[in-house]
């Protein structure tokens, strides 16, 4: 099972780690030093930059998904082989990353003119119909709305796939720091924040065999 083997994977090349580990360190950098430049603001640009460390999220993920496809591939798989291919597509992960946003963003402003729940309803809906986005970039190199509407294909031809990916993306992204933010409640600030900072590039890390695989599966042959 995908799943199953993305664990031994994931323990037997620990190096994918390394880009998740900054881009969570980066978060908690972010996340000790909003307040000092927004407070003055009255919280002014607090969600610009959450928006910001959850593109620098999508771009770590999109580099672990590199190295992750190399590594189903049955290539080398080492991190100093992937990198300079996911720097190359740095850019179309980047674009592929705020369009990823924008869209959520949008379907969720627009259903919340309705009702809360009708905004969180449209925000699942499209980050479901997304969910490809960034395996899109990365492995196929389509940037932008051809990595959106790449996602879509891929969600329509494997629609059953698609839900458990879903489902296990939400338990171990959303769900496992938030329970686990109680077992470190005798911790430091700072011990705290470095270790969920560690929970997450491995979750991110590990996330990326199953993305990479499944798209894998699914994606059109004409755009690998």
């Amino acid at each position: 099972m995908t799943y199953a083997r993305a664990v031994a994977l994931l323990f037997s090349h620990p190096s994918i780690v390394a880009v998740p580990l900054l881009a969570a360190v980066v978060a908690v950098l972010v996340d000790r030093v909003t307040p000092f430049l927004t407070d003055p603001l009255g919280g002014l640009g607090t969600s610009l930059l959450g928006f910001l460390v959850q593109i620098v999220f999508l771009w770590a993920f999109g580099i672990a998904i590199v190295q992750a496809s190399n590594i189903w591939r049955k290539r080398r798989g080492s991190f100093d082989e992937a990198w300079p291919e996911g720097r190359a597509k740095s850019g179309g992960i980047l674009l592929a990353a705020i369009g990823f946003q924008f869209v959520v963003y949008a379907g969720g402003l627009i259903g919340s003119y309705v009702h809360p729940l009708a905004g969180l309803f449209l925000e699942a809906i499209a980050a479901f119909f997304l969910i490809y986005t960034i395996p899109a970039a990365a492995i196929g190199g389509m940037p932008g709305s051809l990595a959106l509407s790449a996602s879509v294909r891929a969600v329509r031809a494997n629609v059953s796939g698609s839900v458990v990916l879903a489902i296990v993306f939400v338990a171990l992204w959303i769900f496992l720091p938030y329970g686990l933010q109680y077992a470190v409640v005798n911790f430091t600030p700072i011990e705290s924040s470095l270790t969920m900072a560690l929970v997450r590039a491995v979750v991110l890390a590990y996330l990326a065999f199953p993305f990479a695989k499944q798209y894998d599966d699914v994606a059109f042959t004409r755009y690998r």
